[in-house]
């Protein structure tokens, strides 16, 4: 298992990061990964916190989470002979700092700015390779450093994202036990039980999560650090990925302006819930108490593009089995998003 040592979620928490490299006796140059809006919000604060310590730390701009970018991070790491990366951001530049840090066998720590998905404190990055999301095997961070005042700042679009993502350990978990019975599939117990812990805790919570509350923030930002230590004790992301996350790779394939990651996971769990006949009305509910989507237009993406996502799904992992076996037809996948009110 690879877990973060050190896990600071917090407010303020953010001006600890130099303890937390003297902590973890990491020295030498530092390699800031951030995005050109997370430069301002976090970066250039990052930054001179670690210059301020006696680190030395320089700064890399990074726009989409593609294997060419983390090849470029890559050797600027190696020309600059970097000891360590860190990630700053919403979600690509985590992702791409911690894939660089993994292929130069480097640590790398994640400095989230938004608590949107689960990636934050997990060991997988999601990528794109050759034009298609993929997620890549990569290291947990050695730490996570999450301010929540800095979180609870970012557009609220993002928290809700990241309800949806911790929501979807529902059916990810139903997906995975079924797979346990008809296929033999290995089934951790524990880890099943984390995952599932996290989502019961965000829709129990789900009145009081709102706009602009660090007590939102934390809390999402714990069951998201959850999500990832339950894939690390999983050894795959099974406990958090399932039909529903196909689902939403389908549609960043075929929608021509796909939503959120987390906001697809969202509805996607909706449908898929409805497979599994379990209480999809609880998830919607929730989702909806949150303000998060929980329909089509509500995601921005035409209905016939559900649809279609729908019949791909199956073929985003077919080494993964899920509820959606070898497929649906189109009448059941028409039904199931008109049932779920996700489609008119």
């Amino acid at each position: 298992m690879q877990l973060p040592r050190d896990v600071l979620i917090g407010h303020g928490v953010i001006e600890s990061i130099g303890s937390v490299c003297k902590d973890l006796k990491l020295r030498g140059n530092a390699l800031i990964v951030t995005g050109k809006t997370t430069k301002d919000v976090a970066g250039k604060k990052v930054r001179d916190l670690l210059k301020d310590s006696g680190n030395n730390a320089e700064m890399v701009l990074t726009s989409s989470p593609t294997m060419e970018e983390v090849e470029r991070v890559r050797e600027i790491a190696r020309n600059k002979d970097v000891a360590y990366l860190l990630g700053v951001g919403s979600g690509r530049s985590i992702d791409i700092a911690k894939l660089a840090s993994t292929r130069l066998q480097l640590p790398y720590i994640s400095v989230p700015t938004a608590a949107s998905h689960d990636g934050i404190a997990s060991s997988r990055a999601s990528i794109l390779d050759n034009g298609r999301k993929a997620s890549a095997e990569a290291n947990a961070p050695m730490a996570v450093i999450a301010d929540t005042e800095i979180i609870s700042e970012a557009p609220y679009r993002f928290l809700a994202a990241g309800c949806g993502d911790i929501i979807s350990n529902y059916t990810a978990v139903l997906d995975w036990e079924l797979a346990g019975r008809l296929r033999n599939e290995y089934f951790g117990e524990y880890a099943a039980a984390l995952s599932r812990m996290a989502a019961r805790v965000i829709i129990e919570s789900a009145g009081s999560i709102k706009p602009e509350l660090e007590t939102s923030a934390r809390l999402v930002v714990k069951a998201l650090v959850s999500n990832g230590v339950a894939m690390s004790i999983a050894g795959s992301s099974r406990p958090a990925s399932g039909s529903e996350h196909m689902l939403s790779h389908a549609l960043d394939r075929l929608a021509p302006k796909p939503a959120l990651h987390g906001e697809q996971c969202g509805v996607g769990t909706i449908m898929m819930m409805y497979l599994h006949g379990g209480d999809w009305q609880e998830i919607r509910n929730a989702l909806k108490t949150i303000g998060a989507p929980t329909s089509a237009e509500e995601l921005g993406i035409e209905d016939k593009y559900i649809v279609e996502a729908l019949l791909e799904a199956h073929t985003i992992r077919p080494e993964r089995y899920t509820i959606l076996g070898n497929g649906l037809t189109r009448s059941a996948a028409e039904k199931v998003a008109k049932v779920t009110k996700v489609i008119e």
